[in-house]
C-alpha cells in the first residue's frame, strides 16, 4: 500500500527509523519485512567463531542490515555451549529432552550430534556495539529460548516494543524450554494481543511403526497434532506518540489486521491535528473495499477446490 510509503517518509522517522530484530533468522530475513525494508535499520544474529563485531550488509534491501556474528543468550556470558543435532533447525542452546521425545515420529531430529562453544552475546549489547537504542519489532526463533529473550530487554527498550513474534513449543521438545502457555500469559500482562498464530506439528507415533507400514501410514492414516507454533503480537495502542501510532499502524497493515489499523486511526484523530491519520483511515477503507469486490472470487476457487479433491480423493 501506497500509504506505508507515504508514512515511513514523513519526519517521524526521519531521525529514528524503524528498528527490526531477528534473532535466529537462519540466513532468512523476516518476509513480512519487505515492504518496509528500504526504510528500516534491522539487526540479525548470525553465530559463527570470529572476533565479535557488527558487519552491514550493502545491497541488502534495507536502509541498513546489521549482521551481529554471535549466539544471543539471555544473561551476559563470553561463550556459550550449543547443542547440533541431527537436523539443523532442531540445534538449541537447550539439551533435547530425549525420554520425552520417543513418542513422536521426529524423535530422531533432534539426537545432538555435538556440542560446541560459541562466542555468546545479548541483545543489548549488540544494541550497543551498533548504536541502536530501541526496537519497534522483535523477532525471534531460537529453539526455547524465545521469552527469556524478550525478558532480557531492558523495560524502557522492551516496554515500547509494537510487535514480537515467536516460535514456542507445545510439546516437550527441550529441557526447560519457554513454552506457549507461558508466552501467552507474559504477553497478555504485558499489553500485547495476538494477532496470528500458526500451529505446526507432527505425528505421535514411534518410529519402529514406520518400518512395519511404511511413510502411507504416518502421512495418511494418524493424524498430525499440535507441537509448536508461530505467534505474532501487536501491542495494544495505549502510547499516544504519534511516531508509534503511525508505525503500529503500518505494522497492522503488514499483519492484515485492517480492523485493529481503524482502531489505531480513530484514536490517533482524537488526540492528533496531523492529517496524516486521516489520510490512513482512507487509505484502509479503500483496501477493505478492494478486499470486498475480490470475495466473489475467493469463494469461486474455494468450491473448485473441493470439487477437485472429491474428484481426486
Amino acid at each position: 500500500m501506497k500509504i506505508i510509503e507515504s508514512i515511513l517518509s514523513t519526519s517521524y522517522f526521519e531521525d529514528k527509523p524503524p528498528v527490526l530484530i531477528d534473532i535466529g533468522a537462519s540466513g532468512e530475513i523476516n518476509k513480512k519485512w519487505n515492504k518496509i525494508a528500504p526504510y528500516a535499520v534491522c539487526i540479525a544474529f548470525d553465530a559463527d567463531d570470529r572476533e565479535f563485531n557488527v558487519s552491514e550488509k550493502q545491497a541488502s534491501g534495507y536502509k541498513r542490515l546489521l549482521v551481529v556474528n554471535r549466539i544471543v543468550t539471555a544473561l551476559p556470558s563470553p561463550t556459550a555451549d550449543f547443542n547440533l543435532t541431527a537436523s539443523p533447525f532442531c540445534s538449541s542452546l537447550l539439551k533435547p529432552d530425549w525420554e520425552k521425545l520417543q513418542p513422536w515420529i521426529f524423535k530422531s531430529l533432534f539426537k545432538i550430534q555435538k556440542t560446541i562453544p560459541l562466542q555468546a552475546t545479548t541483545v543489548e549489547q549488540a544494541m550497543v556495539a551498533a548504536g541502536i537504542s530501541y526496537i519497534d519489532w522483535f523477532k525471534t526463533d531460537t529453539q526455547g529460548t524465545d521469552l527469556r529473550l524478550f525478558l532480557s530487554v531492558t523495560d524502557p527498550v522492551r516496554n515500547n516494543i509494537l510487535a514480537a513474534e515467536f516460535e514456542p513449543g507445545i510439546m516437550d521438545a527441550y529441557t526447560g524450554e519457554d513454552k506457549l502457555f507461558t508466552i501467552m500469559q507474559q504477553m497478555n500482562q504485558r499489553g500485547y494481543w495476538l494477532s496470528s498464530m500458526e500451529l505446526k506439528g507432527t505425528q505421535r507415533l514411534n518410529e519402529q511403526y514406520i518400518k512395519t507400514f511404511g511413510a502411507f501410514l504416518t502421512n495418511r492414516m494418524v493424524r498430525k497434532s499440535p507441537c509448536w507454533a508461530e505467534l505474532t503480537y501487536l501491542q495494544n495502542p495505549s502510547n499516544t506518540n504519534p511516531r508509534s501510532l503511525l508505525l503500529l499502524y503500518v505494522f497492522a497493515l503488514l499483519e492484515r489486521q485492517y480492523g485493529f489499523a481503524l482502531e489505531i486511526c480513530d484514536l490517533a484523530l482524537q488526540q492528533s491535528p496531523d492529517k496524516i491519520f486521516s489520510a490512513c483511515k482512507e487509505a484502509v477503507m479503500r483496501q477493505l473495499k478492494k478486499e470486498k469486490l475480490k470475495l466473489p472470487l475467493v469463494i469461486m476457487k474455494k468450491q473448485f477446490n473441493k470439487i477437485f479433491a472429491h474428484i481426486n480423493a
